[in-house]
């Protein structure tokens, strides 16, 4: 396989994983699907962690997703993220 095709499929990879955590965290179910939302609280989140605020923010939000992936891997297994 040429190394293009191998890149581009981690890309795909890393991408629907992503989605995946999208999905898994309901924003998709919460939001509605509405795309323009959900861009505009990621856009929030990365000027959250642009400012001064944003070791305080990596630190609480590492936690909870910890936590949760966590909480995940207890009630569903081991191969659950």
């Amino acid at each position: 396989m040429r190394n293009w095709q191998v890149e581009r499929r981690k890309r795909t990879r890393h991408l629907i994983e992503l989605g995946g955590l999208l999905v898994k965290s309901r924003v998709v179910e919460l939001t509605g699907d509405d795309r323009a939302l959900i861009y505009g609280a990621l856009l929030w989140i990365a000027d959250k962690l642009q400012s001064d605020q944003g070791d305080h923010a990596r630190e609480v939000w590492a936690e909870k997703g910890k936590g949760a992936f966590e909480d995940a891997r207890k009630r569903d297994g081991p191969l659950s993220r």
